[in-house]
């Protein structure tokens, strides 16, 4: 527990300490925000803001993890695992995917990055390099950082997937939450705050496997997960990276995240739900990405049949992704985003109540 504790406190000061300087260095750079024109007009003001903020929880993140492991060094213990080296590189690779989108943007000076082509292939080579090596590096019981059975909170033994099986369903699950939480993140703080309190569930959700490992007779209530403790502690590191970030990121916004930092989340969301084998529950814990990304399939499926069926395409919202339809509904951004931050948390906390209850129930 003690070094889940130093991994978060130290991404929280370092993300709170270091984002004022990657401000300072963008401002000097001209590193600036382009805004939609087509987008809420209330967003024009916005223009100019710093943005690829994503780069100081992702340094934030690996530092925390970083520390934490050499004090387990220092006291005896082990060095880094595999599936807490595999969730730092999901997230910085699909950080780097972000990275080219928004550095693409400010040469442009235009709010459109990496063409659709691009970033898709980017993120099939970071999702399935990171499928592959999850089905590697078993350890002394013979558990690899992934099982090649779909999950929920635990493996569903009757639903076995196969290698080539799980490298498709892993690529669609990290490329849908990568997009889920970059289509998120459209006002100030909103995809800061709600990724924080995932990542928080993440962090007790793995703490408890790691308090009850089966060994080498399973008992009811114990999980076969590789390394949980390497999860949390890449869990809590992202957690306390997103609160100091948001410290910044909170409206008015001193710098954005940009896609630097949603791919990223995403990404390490998607990750830490294959390494702790809770890929279904991952569709509760951030039922709020989940709701957001179903607007934006609704608003274009209907708009396209609509216009196939009467030649003119109608909306069902006012604008999406979801918050823009409350933001042109007359709503205050501020509000906006609380009120999602309480729907992000009500979804995280049952999505931890759905796993302790089958817990209870099998122990």
């Amino acid at each position: 527990m003690k070094t889940i504790l130093i991994a978060a406190v130290v991404s929280l000061l370092t993300s709170i300490l270091c984002t004022p300087l990657v401000v300072a260095y963008f401002r000097r750079r001209g590193f600036g925000q382009e805004i939609r024109n087509d987008g809420p007009q209330s967003h024009l003001v916005k223009r100019g803001t710093p943005t690829m903020g994503g780069v100081a929880i992702i340094g934030s993140t690996v530092l925390g993890y970083a520390v934490a492991h050499t004090i387990i060094l220092i006291n005896g213990g082990g060095g880094p695992n595999a599936s807490g080296l595999l969730a730092l590189f999901l997230m910085v690779g699909l950080g780097v995917v972000g990275f080219l989108d928004d550095l693409i943007k400010l040469r442009r000076q235009r709010n459109l990055g990496l063409r659709a082509r691009a970033k898709f292939l980017g993120q099939l080579i970071v999702g399935v390099t990171f499928t592959i090596l999850a089905l590697q590096f078993p350890n002394a019981v013979g558990l690899t950082p992934a099982s090649t059975h779909l999950s929920y909170v635990r493996d569903i033994k009757q639903i076995g997937l196969g290698a080539i099986g799980f490298v498709i369903i892993g690529y669609v699950i990290i490329t849908a939450t990568s997009n889920a939480v970059n289509l998120t993140d459209g006002l100030d703080g909103l995809a800061a705050g709600a990724s924080s309190m995932v990542f928080g569930a993440f962090t007790l959700i793995s703490f408890l496997q790691f308090r009850h490992p089966c060994g080498a007779i399973p008992i009811g209530g114990c999980y076969q997960v590789r390394d949980p403790l390497d999860v949390a502690l890449v869990a809590a590191a992202a957690m306390s990276a997103c609160f100091g970030f948001l410290w910044w990121n909170a409206s008015p916004a001193q710098i954005f995240m940009g896609d630097t930092g949603s791919m990223a989340l995403g990404g390490l969301m998607a990750g830490l739900a294959i390494l702790s084998h809770t890929e279904l529950l991952l569709l509760v814990l951030g039922g709020l990405f989940a709701a957001v990304t179903l607007s934006g399939i609704i608003q274009t499926g209907w708009f396209k049949y609509t216009r196939i069926r009467t030649g003119t395409g109608k909306r069902v919202f006012r604008m999406a992704p979801l918050h823009h339809h409350f933001e042109l509904g007359g709503w205050e951004e501020v509000t906006i985003i609380v009120r999602f931050w309480i729907v992000a948390g009500i979804a995280a906390a049952f999505g931890m109540g759905l796993f302790y209850a089958d817990f209870i129930n099998a122990s």
